[in-house]
């Protein structure tokens, strides 16, 4: 009977919580409106600029549209995930708010996974802008459907882990968002911002294969183009999901 009645009681607190934090987010949008922008109107431009909807051979016969897309999508899971979640966490250790939780039977693990739920919402919902503009500007749907939303759903968990690990780390909501900026380029940089992963050498390519957007990169085009995620990037991404979830939990500080 004990068991019974506390884990009703259990859940509703997590959802207790996870409202709580949501209509605390809402009130202060400014970090949100810029993070849907910037990626929304990357995609709108490169819908609309002539050219860039059409095969391109230095992209082995893909469009660039076709091609930054995902990695756009990627890039509002890890602005999300990983710059808006641990600066927030991390602030709410400065000012005292989790030291005062402390005092509460509230797990790290309730507590990081509330504010998990609601970054993850948030990244798929503008992921789901960004899906309906490339539509709307030529991008065919993904043929392997279930696999690219199977893929971005591990990426979005893959670099919220990477985040909550940063916030149980990070002393400071400055030092957070530090590392967080430092963590983005290299990711980005594997996920084929700036070099696009077709054109990266064989070397690069396998470490990229290895990083959680590369592994991304490479499972959501995959599917794009048909293809059942391989096995391999899929599980690159649930590998950095448990590892680093876990040891956020292990290593979280109140104060």
């Amino acid at each position: 009977m004990t068991i019974a009645a506390t884990t009703p009681a259990r859940r509703h607190t997590f959802w207790k919580l996870a409202r709580t934090e949501a209509v605390l987010l809402l009130r202060m949008p400014g970090p949100l409106i810029w993070m849907a922008l910037l990626p929304v109107a990357a995609a709108v431009v490169l819908g609309v600029v002539p050219g860039t909807s059409r095969p391109a051979k230095a992209l082995d016969g893909t469009s660039y549209l076709d091609t930054y897309l995902p990695i756009l999508m990627m890039f509002t899971l890890l602005m999300s995930g990983v710059n808006l979640l641990s600066s927030l966490l991390s602030s709410y250790r400065e000012k005292g708010i989790l030291r005062r939780l402390s005092a509460s039977p509230v797990p790290p693990s309730r507590l990081l996974g509330a504010q998990a739920l609601i970054y993850l919402g948030v990244g798929v919902a503008i992921d789901v802008v960004l899906l309906v503009v490339g539509i709307a500007c030529g991008v065919p749907v993904p043929h392997q459907l279930g696999g690219f939303v199977l893929s971005l759903l591990l990426v979005a968990v893959a670099v919220l882990g990477i985040g909550v690990l940063i916030t149980a780390l990070a002393p400071s909501a400055r030092l957070a968002q530090a590392v967080s900026t430092v963590v983005l380029f290299p990711l980005m940089f594997f996920a084929g911002l700036w070099l696009p992963r077709t054109q990266m050498s064989p070397a690069l390519r396998t470490v990229s294969d290895y990083t959680p957007l590369g592994a991304g990169a490479r499972a959501v085009q995959a599917s794009i183009e048909g293809q059942w995620p391989s096995t391999a990037a899929l599980l690159v991404l649930v590998g950095y999901a448990l590892a680093c979830g876990a040891l956020a939990t292990r290593v979280f500080r109140w104060a």
